[in-house]
């Protein structure tokens, strides 16, 4: 239980700090020990452009290796690692997005979007975050699930020699 209120927790604070890299100039800050500077096209400039934001070691903290490399749309959440100077952000962003991203979609800048715009991409990026929030909280809910039934069982075996039946396909 205690590794799903986390979850709930990390994803609310995340939520409210990605609606601030609406703003280019942020997320060009978070590029500051980007691994590929100059001489290619991820750039941390064109990186930020694209709507992405650097978050090394966000891709698998079960690897326990350091990820310099990662970076994620602050609006569809679409993360890639795996960079190479000559990458276009733009072209890896539209190939990789699952969903179409409305970061991607936007005719204009940010900052020449009305009220309604904005709050409709924003509803939109909302969305998209709760579901993925949602979705690691469901994924959490069920490893601890399947691990206290196996510890029930493993109980019920040691305890009263309990074998339980295999179970039958639905």
């Amino acid at each position: 239980m205690e590794l799903l209120l986390r979850e709930i927790k990390a994803a609310s604070e995340g939520m409210s700090g990605f609606k601030e890299m609406y703003s280019y100039e942020n997320r060009l800050k978070t590029f500051a020990e980007w691994p590929f500077k100059e001489n290619g096209r991820c750039t941390p400039e064109n990186m930020a452009k694209a709507g992405f934001i650097h978050c090394p070691n966000a891709s698998d903290p079960d690897v326990g290796k350091s990820t310099l490399d990662v970076a994620k749309c602050f609006f569809c959440l679409t993360e890639l690692e795996g960079w190479e100077p000559d990458h276009d952000p733009w072209l890896e962003h539209t190939k990789r997005s699952k969903d179409t991203c409305g970061f991607l979609t936007l005719s204009k800048n940010v900052d020449d979007l009305t009220v309604e715009e904005y709050y409709h991409l924003e509803k939109e990026r909302v969305k998209i975050f709760l579901c993925k929030a949602v979705r690691s909280v469901i994924n959490s809910f069920e490893k601890e699930v399947a691990a206290t039934r196996k510890r029930l069982v493993d109980h019920f075996v040691k305890k009263y020699q309990y074998a339980p039946e295999l179970e039958k396909p639905s």
